[in-house]
């Protein structure tokens, strides 16, 4: 990982033509303004995975339900 100081104002270029710019600095936060290509996703990493999560347990509840429906089917069968 390459570790930048920037000060307020001044400007990162990644590859030709994305710019990162820190627009301001206040007690434990800055902003960060991106320029970037609109083909280019410009994503917050902490969203991204909080929604890789929720997918996640998403899928384990739907497979909690499928794991339940055999069960009840197996139930069902042994009630024969």
């Amino acid at each position: 990982m390459l570790v930048l100081s920037r000060k307020e104002g001044e400007q990162i270029l990644i590859g030709e033509d994305i710019i990162v710019m820190v627009i301001s600095i206040e007690k434990d936060s800055v902003k960060l303004g991106i320029d970037a290509p609109k083909n280019v996703k410009v994503l917050r990493y902490e969203l991204l995975q909080e929604l890789k999560n929720e997918n996640l347990e998403a899928l384990q509840g739907k497979e909690r339900l499928i794991r339940i429906k055999d069960l009840k089917g197996l139930l069902k069968d042994g009630e024969r």
